[in-house]
């Protein structure tokens, strides 16, 4: 079992960046396929990207594809999501979430999730 807690959401402006950050605990951390979703007001919660658990590969959405990066520590226990060059549509609640499967696109093969951490681009 895993649980997990992020961080480093805000509040920035169109164009910015944030590094979010999601930590982990449990001992077999490194065999999860980890994620992010994102959730906007008055909307489904919806894939962002994931990585699998050797971090060979990394799938995103195509509307973060070329400005988001995942990456994991499997030492640390930690997975990271840089956001470059955000927009007003990026602003939502982050999750993290942990699957024993292979990476997948919809939230209903994650079993560990998050608490999310609230990220707000203003135009």
């Amino acid at each position: 079992q895993v649980q997990l807690l992020e961080s480093g959401g805000g509040l920035v402006q169109a164009g910015g960046l944030l590094r979010l950050s999601c930590a982990a605990s449990g001992r077999t951390f490194s065999s999860y396929a980890m994620a992010w979703f994102r959730q906007a007001p008055g909307k489904g919660r919806e894939f962002v990207a994931a990585i699998t658990w050797s971090s060979g590969r990394t799938y995103y959405a195509d509307s973060v594809k070329g400005r988001f990066t995942i990456s994991r520590d499997n030492v640390k226990n930690m997975v990271y999501l840089q956001m470059n060059s955000l927009k007003p549509e990026d602003t939502g609640v982050y999750y993290c979430a942990a699957s024993t499967g292979w990476v997948a696109v919809s939230t209903r093969d994650y079993g560990y999730w998050g608490q999310g951490t609230q990220v707000t681009v203003s135009s």
